[in-house]
This record gives structure tokens, C-alpha cells and sequence, in this order.
């Protein structure tokens, strides 16, 4: 579903959601900045999904539509841009960090309904905000989907159960194709391999049940690590920190 054009160069949202809200496949004639102050978002494409921690933001380009799930109470700032003011940013979506000055722009820019460059104030602040998104890192949070039909049997029996006890090379046969088969489609239609696939889906999935407050234990083996350290030590490896210090930190500075 499309959704009406905004008249301003740049236009905000303020909203907040409570667990297990879904915001219906819709796309924007804007840009936009989709950042978490809390909670944890799981956005989706045709082309896959990216998960939202808290203190990330995804970028969404004009016209491509997308659905948004909430994982626990997510409080939600988005800024929509017109086409003109970000030409250089990414025309695919992606996760990216955003930095403590970047934090406090878009918190700032939200306290506006939207923001004007015929007002020098608002202007300067549009600059800066461009000029830091330009800066920002992607980071790898994304679950690229195959479009081979055995890949995706393959990507869907994962996805209904990433603590899927069967070795890939079971998954695969089950699936009408052999191990090395599935891993050639992976590798050619996602650019990752079957078992970086199968760990972003992990990973992915324990920040959504951390963010719903399960504990570090039962999301990790419900995510299909075979222990709360491997899955500490991959959550430390992708986002510099152990779930504990980094639900911890960001719920107490969350705002």
C-alpha cells in the first residue's frame, strides 16, 4: 500500500509500541530513517530482513515496500527525507549504527513535525543530519532471502525452527538437493554461505526474544546455539558487547 507524499523537504514520526505490533507491507514516496530508541524492530522485503537493535536505525529508500514487527515495547523515531536531499545514500536498504551525536539529531529533528530549509535553524540541522548519515556503517544484520524454490524449502524449514536439531546436509535433502547444491545457491543468490545464513538467523532471532525479555539462557538455545557462551560470544563479535551490558545499558538510556 502506498502512503500519501509528505509536502516538507523532510517530515518526522514519533511512535510508540507495545510487543508483537505489526505494521503492514506499505511503502513511502521518501527515504526514510527508521531509528529504535527502545526495543528491537524486524523489518522485511522481498529481498529480506533486517533486525533493528536498540541504538540502530534502518534505512529504507523511497518506494520499496516493507513491514515492520516490534520485539518488546519499541519506541520508534523516523525521519522521511524528499529523494533530492539524500541522493548520495544507499538505494538498498540496510542496519547501520548510529553515533551518539547522530542519536541526539534525530531526537532532536523529531521534536519538530518537520523540518523546513526556508528556516536557517532548520536548515543547518538538515546538513548536519545528512552529512552524518553519510558517515554512518552498515552493520551485518540482514537475512538476504534465496529465490531458488530448494533454497528457499531449505531457508523456510531454518526459519520455522532455528534450534532445528538436523544436520544442514538432513535440512538439504529434505529439501530435494544435496548439501553442496544448497550451498552453491546460497553462496549465488544471498552472498553468504549456508552456515553464515543459518547464524545471522540465530543471532537475529535471540535479539528478538532478548528484546521480548526472555532470559539470555532460553534465547540462546531457542535460537539454536548450543551454549549461552557460543551465543554471548557471537552477540560480543557483531555488536561489540554481551546481551546483558547491551539490553542493560540501552533500556537505562533509552528515551
Amino acid at each position: 500500500m502506498a502512503c500519501p507524499s509528505f509536502p516538507s523537504p523532510v517530515t518526522t514520526l514519533t511512535y510508540d509500541f507495545v510487543h508483537g505490533h505489526v505494521i503492514p507491507e506499505h511503502f513511502h514516496q521518501e527515504d526514510q530513517l527508521v531509528y529504535a530508541c527502545r526495543g528491537v524492530m524486524t523489518v522485511r522485503t522481498s529481498e529480506g530482513a533486517w533486525v533493528v537493535p536498540t541504538q540502530r536505525a534502518v534505512w529504507i529508500p523511497a518506494r520499496i515496500p516493507h513491514s515492520i514487527v516490534t520485539s518488546g515495547a519499541v519506541s520508534m523515531r523516523t525521519i522521511y527525507f524528499k529523494a533530492r536531499l539524500v541522493r548520495r545514500l544507499p538505494r538498498t536498504c540496510c542496519v547501520v549504527n548510529v553515533s551518539p551525536v547522530l542519536q541526539e539529531l534525530i531526537l532532536h529533528a523529531c521534536t519538530y513535525p518537520s523540518l523546513n530549509r526556508r528556516s536557517k535553524v532548520q536548515a543547518r540541522l538538515i546538513a548536519v543530519i545528512v552529512d552524518q548519515l553519510g558517515m554512518v556503517r552498515a552493520i551485518p544484520l540482514q537475512l538476504p532471502n534465496p529465490s531458488d524454490p530448494r533454497a528457499v524449502r531449505v531457508a523456510e524449514a531454518l526459519q520455522r525452527d532455528p534450534s532445528e536439531p538436523r544436520s544442514l546436509q538432513a535440512v538439504c535433502k529434505q529439501a530435494g538437493a544435496s548439501k553442496r547444491t544448497i550451498e552453491r545457491l546460497f553462496q549465488l543468490e544471498t552472498h553468504l554461505s549456508l552456515g553464515k545464513w543459518r547464524q545471522q538467523l540465530r543471532l537475529m532471532r535471540s535479539l528478538q526474544l532478548l528484546a521480548a525479555g526472555e532470559k539470555i539462557t532460553h534465547a540462546a538455545l531457542e535460537a539454536g546455539y548450543s551454549t549461552p557462551s557460543a551465543f554471548i560470544a557471537m552477540f560480543r563479535k557483531t555488536l561489540g558487547t554481551t546481551p546483558g551490558r547491551y539490553f542493560a545499558t540501552h533500556v537505562a538510556t533509552s528515551r
